[in-house]
């Protein structure tokens, strides 16, 4: 997977060599892989997803799996016990809620799913989840309903991920249902906390959620761009960079 993403593609006869395996090894694991979607089969070989529709949410998972755990660990750690917060969709987001679990006394209000299983079974946590429409993909909660709900609430923190960040700060998505909860996330919080990985500045999607200077704190694994670190400065946002190991709490 990290080689299709570099290179855009990838083909059995390399791959074959590397690995020292057989070539009908390889192409049983690109069946596989694609049979997931994580890849897109092509003759000889097989491609990475191209930018325009989001990663399947295995593969998410997959990719910078450290960088994500270090991420959520960073980004728990700015949360107090006894805290109101609200995780939106993200495989990112999910690392935050994971982390949160040593925390006491939490409200955590989420449109995911998957996040309100992780933390469900805290016995000093609150947990409340949107209504709205189930993205089978990632077991997202989008649509006006979740908004309307989302709404309702002003919590002491929002934990936000974007798909992609352009290189003006602009950060995007590819659900515009999914955007919309963002949106109103971003409105209902005293104070944000972005959390995404830096592949994210090599990515493309096409909804926009906002811009980096709607944010209070960023939350990344790698120092970002002169460009994106002076868009940061200038708007107030506390740039953190998640360090190797476990972050403390």
């Amino acid at each position: 997977m990290a080689l299709a993403r570099q290179h855009g593609r990838v083909d059995v006869d390399s791959l074959a060599l590397q690995f020292a395996v057989t070539p009908q090894t390889i192409r049983k694991d690109l069946n596989e892989l694609c049979d997931r979607k994580l890849l897109n089969r092509l003759h000889g070989g097989a491609a990475y997803p191209s930018g325009v529709s989001n990663y399947a949410y295995e593969a998410r998972r997959m990719l910078a799996a450290e960088s994500k755990r270090r991420i959520g660990l960073a980004a728990a750690a700015m949360i107090p016990d006894e805290s109101s917060l609200i995780l939106n969709i993200g495989t990112t987001t999910e690392q935050v809620a994971m982390a949160l679990r040593r925390h006491t006394g939490l409200m955590v209000v989420t449109n995911n799913i998957n996040a309100a299983n992780i933390l469900r079974e805290v016995p000093s946590a609150e947990v409340v989840i949107a209504g709205g429409v189930v993205r089978h993909a990632d077991g997202g909660v989008v649509g006006e309903a979740a908004v309307d709900f989302i709404r309702q609430f002003r919590v002491d923190y929002a934990v936000i991920g974007a798909s992609a960040i352009d290189a003006d700060g602009t950060l995007l998505d590819f659900d515009f249902r999914e955007v919309k909860v963002a949106q109103a996330i971003i409105e209902t919080a005293r104070k944000t906390i972005l959390v995404a990985d830096a592949m994210k500045f090599e990515r493309t999607a096409p909804v926009r959620i906002g811009h980096l200077e709607q944010i209070d704190v960023f939350v990344t694994d790698q120092a970002p761009s002169p460009a994106i670190a002076a868009i940061c400065a200038a708007s107030g946002v506390e740039l953190h960079i998640a360090s190797e190991g476990p972050a403390p709490r």
